[in-house]
């Protein structure tokens, strides 16, 4: 039930950045993405993802894999379109 619930979560809060990720590729626009808070958060998932490979917990790898993705395009596009 534990790990139900992990990946339920990190199924959520994954999820919760697709629609900027298609957003930024849709418009080839980053304009309103906050260059210091995506350079932040992305370290932090990165952080995460480490701590969860040191623990081998597989709903916060995944999770975090996937949000590292999906934040590192966001930040790449911010950095390439302004």
């Amino acid at each position: 039930m534990t790990d139900l619930i992990g990946y339920l979560a990190a199924f959520c809060t994954t999820l919760a950045f697709v629609p900027q990720a298609w957003l930024t590729w849709k418009t080839r626009s980053a304009h309103g993405v906050s260059l210091g808070m995506y350079s932040i958060f992305t370290f932090g998932v990165f952080l995460w993802l480490a701590y969860g490979i040191l623990l081998q917990a597989w709903p916060i790898i995944i999770a975090n894999l996937i949000t590292l993705i999906l934040a590192l395009f966001i930040l790449i596009m911010k950095l390439r379109l302004g």
